[in-house]
């Protein structure tokens, strides 16, 4: 390795007399005095140690890219697949004619009649009405109790209704219960009938009991 060295001069003048003084010592290439040439050194011993920093914050910069692509893939892919099953499980009708399916109207006036109407029952069962229109219950309409009697108003021979269990029907309304308006006609079945079916004392039709059909018993005066 070549080795530079360089040659300073000093003059001193003791009094009247000049005195040369040569001193050799490591020369600078650039010429640069020795505290110079330390302060360069820092530098780029500084800028050495900061860019494998920069280098790493780069690379890590696009680590954090990377991942945000991915992510944004991820989202692309579950947008993606919410549409498509959307599209699959929503009606296309919805939405036709606001917040329900705009079919579902065709679909309900397609069914077959379930319930015949009030005024269809009373057409044949007059004996009936007159006797509700004695009481309270002429404001019930016949399926509210019997149950949806569309077939049966079709083909009164072949279908009949049921016989109700006026202990499990009425009790439906008139069990107690403090929801209830105190106005209500309300009852503890339990301890009101001791067992015993309604129509057994009440004529369901015509519920109130009077005195001069006491003696009688409610299943004889529906006859």
């Amino acid at each position: 390795m070549l080795r530079l060295t360089c040659t300073t001069t000093r003059i001193v003048h003791p009094g009247s007399l000049c005195r040369v003084t040569s001193i050799t010592g490591p020369c600078d290439p650039n010429h640069r005095s020795p505290t110079e040439s330390q302060l360069f050194k820092s530098i780029a011993q500084f800028c050495a140690q900061l860019a494998p920093g920069v280098r790493r914050r780069k690379t890590s910069l696009f680590k954090d890219i990377e991942h945000l692509v991915r992510l944004a893939v991820v989202m692309a892919i579950a947008l993606v697949a919410f549409v498509g099953l959307r599209a699959l499980v929503v009606p296309h009708s919805f939405g036709q004619y606001g917040h329900y399916r705009g079919a579902a109207i065709a679909e309900i006036a397609a069914r077959p009649a379930a319930f015949a109407g009030h005024d269809v029952c009373e057409a044949c069962h007059t004996d009936v009405v007159d006797q509700k229109k004695l009481g309270k219950h002429v404001v019930v309409p016949c399926e509210a109790c019997h149950g949806a009697q569309a077939k049966h108003a079709d083909d009164p021979a072949s279908v009949k209704p049921s016989k109700l269990d006026t202990a499990v029907t009425c009790a439906r309304c008139h069990e107690a219960n403090s929801a209830k308006p105190k106005a209500f006609l309300q009852v503890v079945t339990a301890d009101h009938s001791g067992g015993l079916a309604c129509d057994t004392c009440h004529q369901p039709h015509r519920p109130r009991i009077e005195e001069a059909s006491q003696t009688t018993p409610a299943t004889e005066r529906k006859k």
